[in-house]
């Protein structure tokens, strides 16, 4: 009679071992999920970085790393909202000395640097470096931030280009400052030599007269500039920075 049992006992047993297969798998399999998500979330943190090491500098020097990847950050948000719609990205980085060529010109679409050149900022906004900037008219400072480029026009500073601030309180008064890129007599080695700095705008990225048709040219119409200082005001006024 006993052996009426063992069929009973070994389906329990069968059903223990397949709970603890089962359980194991379950705990084992948590680890890796985590591991995925981790391994996606990496990637997507390191998507500026992938692109600014395949850069093709064109012989001239890379921006830096952390400026690029803020720039390419919010250029891809504004692209995606369709405020801006070429793949051209001007970057400008007023940490840097003036008599240094602190703004780069890309093209995304290639990953090719166009230009990189000396750029002026306001007279107020610094000597030599820039320290102070501004949304105010007539403060005859630069502002910060991200902007679309529109239309070119002639003014007092022969063929120019309108700039549209695209972050409200930070730059947003540029076309009413009339905060546009323009060529410069100032912004050149001759005037660094003989004053020991570059010259200074009203607020205006001027750049050098022998680059700007070209430049204009390359970066007018929807176009995204982005002018970079590191500034915890500006990062926590900002929404496309973080």
């Amino acid at each position: 009679m006993k052996y009426k049992f063992i069929p009973a006992i070994v389906v329990m047993l069968v059903l223990v071992f397949i709970s603890n297969l089962l359980t194991v798998e379950a705990k084992s399999s948590k680890p890796k999920v985590r591991e995925y998500a981790l391994a996606a979330k990496d990637v997507k943190e390191t998507r500026e970085e992938l692109v600014y090491e395949k850069l093709n500098p064109n012989e001239f020097s890379l921006p830096k790393l952390t400026v690029f990847t803020e720039a390419l950050k919010g250029f891809n948000q504004l692209k995606e909202k369709g405020l801006i719609s070429k793949d051209i990205l001007t970057v400008i980085d007023f940490s840097m000395s003036s008599n240094t060529n602190r703004l780069w010109v890309i093209d995304l679409s290639s990953n090719t640097i166009l230009f990189n050149t000396l750029v002026a900022h306001g007279k107020n906004t610094g000597d030599e470096f820039a320290t102070s900037f501004s949304n105010i008219s007539s403060s005859f400072k630069s502002s910060l931030g991200f902007y679309a480029t529109g239309e070119i026009y002639i003014g007092k500073h022969g063929k120019s280009l309108r700039l549209d601030g695209l972050e409200k309180g930070i730059n947003s008064n540029a076309r009413d400052r009339a905060v546009v890129i323009h060529g410069a007599d100032y912004v050149s080695q001759s005037f660094i030599r003989n004053n020991k700095r570059l010259g200074r705008s009203l607020g205006c990225p001027a750049i050098p007269l022998a680059l700007t048709n070209e430049i204009i040219r390359t970066i007018k119409d929807k176009s995204c500039l982005f002018i970079y200082y590191p500034s915890n005001g500006y990062k926590v006024a900002s929404r496309l920075v973080s």
